[in-house]
């Protein structure tokens, strides 16, 4: 969080909650970062309407920038102004899809999550994160280096968000049912899985100080349990890491990410690995 110099935030002047704007502003009043303002509309002029925006937000000590831009589509608008403005962070307000058009097109949403070069947080809420909690959701199902990293951002990040809003700070993870016919052991008795899972979150939990009672491990579908602990937790954001998938497995795979976005009742932070990003980078560069 403290990294982040430039903060996108994309304003949806149809939601006239202006969420994503007031994160943002939150945000950018602990870590002093940068405030870019887009509205992706070519329809109407809203240079007015920014400029006064822009003048309102300076006068609260906030350092402004705004952009009005359209291209084919919304998520490659927002790709394109967080890579001119070398943002490190995007926030928008969720948006539901109609169900109907949500089985035939990909969501927005979905989209940005999948496609954006950099951290995105989706604000479905105005719950306060003050002394509430924060929810990092990690897989430790795979021990490799590339997964760990990303737990270990992925904890660090939604510690840094506890630290700074004063927050209690719990990290989870869903293991998968047993299989009688896994090579493993391991996998075949629900009590083994566990355990092994369960060691795994600890080992995280260690490096920053979290008991036990902060600790979450259960059996199930990642993309039901997520929700369903942060309700029970009643968090005011959850941390969770996601892949770009692209061409058909993207359309019919999703992500976790993506699958719970509509089901959580709270703010969602997505990150991705390193090697990700480094990607995304570079098929944006061929465009």
């Amino acid at each position: 969080m403290q990294a982040i110099r430039s903060i996108l935030v994309v304003l949806d002047l149809s939601q006239p909650e202006g969420l994503a704007l007031k994160r943002a502003k939150l945000i950018a009043g602990v870590t002093q970062s940068h405030l870019h303002l887009l509205i992706c509309d070519k329809k109407h002029d809203h240079t007015a309407y920014l400029a006064d925006l822009q003048k309102s937000l300076q006068a609260e000590g906030y350092t402004v920038t705004t952009q009005q831009l359209c291209l084919n589509t919304l998520h490659e608008t927002i790709i394109a102004a967080q890579q001119e403005e070398a943002c490190g962070l995007v926030i928008k307000q969720h948006v539901p899809e109609n169900p109907l058009k949500k089985a035939i097109l990909t969501p927005d949403d979905w989209k940005i999550l999948r496609y954006t070069p950099c951290p995105v947080l989706i604000v479905k809420t105005d719950t306060p994160w003050t002394e509430g909690t924060i929810l990092a959701a990690i897989d430790v199902g795979n021990s490799d280096a590339k997964h760990r990293t990303l737990n270990t951002s992925i904890i660090a990040n939604a510690a840094e968000i506890a630290r700074v809003a004063k927050a209690n700070l719990h990290i989870m993870s869903a293991h998968p049912s047993p299989m009688l016919s896994a090579a493993d052991p391991t996998f075949q008795l629900s009590g083994t899985i566990h355990a092994r899972y369960l060691e795994q979150c600890q080992s995280f939990a260690e490096q920053f100080d979290l008991k036990d009672s902060q600790i979450h491990v259960e059996e199930g579908p990642a993309d039901v349990l997520i929700p369903h602990t942060a309700s029970q937790l009643k968090a005011a954001v959850v941390v969770m890491g996601t892949v770009a998938r692209t061409g058909l497995s993207g359309v019919l795979i999703g992500n976790t990410a993506e699958v719970v976005l509509d089901l959580l009742e709270c703010d969602i932070a997505v990150l991705k690995p390193d090697d990700v990003l480094d990607h995304l980078e570079s098929l944006i560069e061929q465009h």
